[in-house]
């Protein structure tokens, strides 16, 4: 059984201009792999409501689940959330559970849940909230997108919260050979292995460190036994082109 793909739309213009570096990618790839789904696509778009409205039906389309980051605070370019709701012709407004979460956060740091604020209790009708335990907004999944804060430790809370409600294949195991040699001198033979184990993914990765140049080679699929199997091929492989 094939597992499920995801998809991952980061929003915002401070990624794009390069004055923010985006870490979300990174953490939510690791996170899916282990739990069996597979992290199959990724886009960066600016605080464009066409834009993003485009790119979510896209996607949504294409995969099983998609994970936004980015674009649900309180000031007037974080639109993620209507444009979600766009792209699916849901009404959106404030909802009284978020509204309630919200007004209990500021009460207890003694700050006004002001209308600037309150745009972030603004969700999609029909949406499940997800959790956000560190600055109370919370995200929300509709259908199968799931929208969260583009804040790295915000957005891997959320993540933790929506994982374990989402199914799953087998976990994609890896396993790495470092040999010192050019991926020139190991192409050919390195792919009649990649043909004779078309259910896993080999990928190689060139280096040159401390004036030696080498190829790191990964091995990725879900069948532990075949794995070992193609890492035992890679050795001979080694072997044969010293």
């Amino acid at each position: 059984m094939t597992n499920p793909t995801a998809a991952m739309l980061v929003i915002g213009d401070e990624i794009l201009s390069g004055r923010t570096r985006d870490s979300n990618m990174h953490h939510l790839a690791k996170e899916l792999t282990s739990h069996g789904i597979a992290l199959a696509e990724a886009r960066v778009v600016p605080d464009d409501r066409g834009v993003i409205i485009t790119a979510l039906r896209a996607l949504a389309t294409a995969h099983a689940h998609v994970f936004t980051s980015g674009g649900i605070g309180p000031t007037h370019d974080d639109i993620t959330a209507e444009a979600v709701a766009a792209a699916f012709d849901t009404p959106i407004s404030v909802r009284d559970d978020a509204r309630a979460i919200l007004q209990a956060h500021y009460d207890r740091s003694g700050q006004n849940l002001n209308d600037a604020r309150l745009r972030m209790a603004r969700i999609p009708d029909g949406a499940t909230l997800i959790e956000n335990p560190i600055s109370a907004a919370p995200g929300f999944t509709l259908r199968n997108v799931h929208v969260m804060a583009g804040v790295p430790a915000i957005f891997e809370a959320m993540v933790a919260s929506v994982l374990p409600t989402l199914t799953g294949g087998a976990p994609l195991l890896s396993q790495t050979l470092c040999v010192t040699r050019g991926e020139g001198d190991i192409a050919a033979p390195l792919g009649e292995i990649a043909d004779r184990f078309p259910d896993l993914s080999f990928g190689s990765y060139p280096f040159f460190r401390d004036g030696v140049q080498g190829t790191n080679i990964v091995v990725r699929g879900s069948d532990g036994a075949q794995v070992d199997a193609a890492m035992t091929d890679l050795s001979k492989l080694v072997s044969d082109t010293a």
